[in-house]
């Protein structure tokens, strides 16, 4: 067995040690594009933030993290290489399923238990981004929200999608409908179905990715999209997205244009429900404004902190992400203060236990 020759600290198992490392986990097959796109969007804001607050913002494909497990009790992990500890590092492990990425779902999700396992702090563990990258997993979760779930069928596309099975299940369904994947983001593969017909054509598309879909009702022409990021339980900001004209869908990716109102009092006030389901230190909860009622539509734990491009500084960008980052090191900070207490009070009880003896 080769020795290590990378530095660590004298104590890996102390509970005592500043948080100095948040490193995301995220499929490595951005194109080049979207790579320069979107480190301007907000990933290299993400990291000087980060400097600003005296950590590193990496980062990393899930292949990029080693754990050696061989020592019984004590797992070593490394990043790159480097050796990093509960004490000083924390994960982001949000579960991102685009259909390039489809080929390292199993891999997220798998490192992301065995993080947890290891003993790192996971500021949404496992089961919250598993919940949270179902859309319809995600409004059953949170079906008793104060703001009604947008009514939902999910369709599973397979070899036999051809003989209309999952009809059955449309009979409550109004049309004009949103087809959409169950599982990507950011806008991509939404689409406008205005019969059961338009909807078999749309299935037998996703059958060849094997995507997984869900139908909605259309809530109407100007619909806007309302997602509001969630800060230590929190509504700390809202960004307003209007879609373009003859457009269904709101996102930035799809021409939706962005504000940054104040928080509207009806959603403000729903944040309770979600703080108290949700006890993480940040998420972003996304609701759909018809015109005359609001929709809960979805969760995004690892939601995009968008810029405001009509302030060349990002205050608001900025804001939002260095209060984001900050409740993740003060949430770090207690979860390592509780482990250590449990750990005091296991060895009191087992002294206790001895000296009764």
């Amino acid at each position: 067995m080769s020795i290590s020759t990378t530095a660590e600290p004298a104590d890996p198992t102390s509970p005592a040690g500043p948080l100095r490392r948040m490193c995301w986990i995220f499929p490595d097959r951005e194109s080049t594009r979207a790579t320069a796109m979107w480190e301007d969007f907000f990933w290299d804001l993400y990291a000087e933030v980060a400097e600003e607050s005296g950590m590193s913002w990496t980062r990393h494909a899930p292949d990029a993290v080693t754990v050696d497990g061989t020592v019984r009790g004590r797992p070593r992990v490394y990043v790159d290489g480097e050796f990093v500890t509960p004490q000083d590092t924390l994960f982001v492990t949000a579960l991102y399923s685009l259909p390039y990425q489809s080929m390292d779902i199993f891999n997220q999700y798998e490192l992301y238990a065995v993080l947890e396992q290891a003993g790192f702090y996971l500021p949404f563990p496992p089961q919250v981004s598993l919940v949270g990258n179902d859309k319809l997993a995600t409004l059953l979760h949170l079906g008793d929200s104060p703001v009604p779930p947008i009514p939902t069928v999910r369709i599973g596309t397979g070899r036999d999608v051809g003989k209309h099975l999952y009809e059955v299940a449309l009979a409550n369904m109004t049309y004009p409908a949103i087809v959409k994947p169950a599982g990507w983001c950011g806008g991509g593969g939404i689409n406008l179905a205005r019969s059961r017909e338009d909807i078999r054509g749309l299935a037998s598309l996703a059958q060849g990715g094997d995507t997984t879909l869900v139908v909605q009702p259309y809530l109407g022409d100007g619909t806007i999209d309302y997602r509001v990021y969630v800060v230590d339980g929190e509504p700390y900001a809202v960004m307003k997205r209007s879609p373009l004209p003859g457009s269904p869908v709101a996102n930035a990716s799809r021409g939706g244009i962005m504000e940054f109102p104040p928080v509207p009092a009806e959603l403000a006030a729903a944040t309770a429900y979600f703080a108290q389901r949700l006890p993480i230190p940040f998420f972003c909860v996304d609701f759909l404004f018809d015109g005359e009622r609001y929709w809960f539509s979805e969760l995004e734990p690892d939601g995009v902190i968008a810029p405001d491009y009509d302030d060349p500084d990002r205050t608001l960008q900025r804001d939002i992400t260095r209060a984001r980052f900050a409740a993740y090191r003060d949430a770090h900070a207690k979860w390592l203060a509780n482990g250590a207490a449990e750990r005091a009070r296991t060895t009191a009880a087992a002294a206790a236990g001895t000296e009764s003896r």
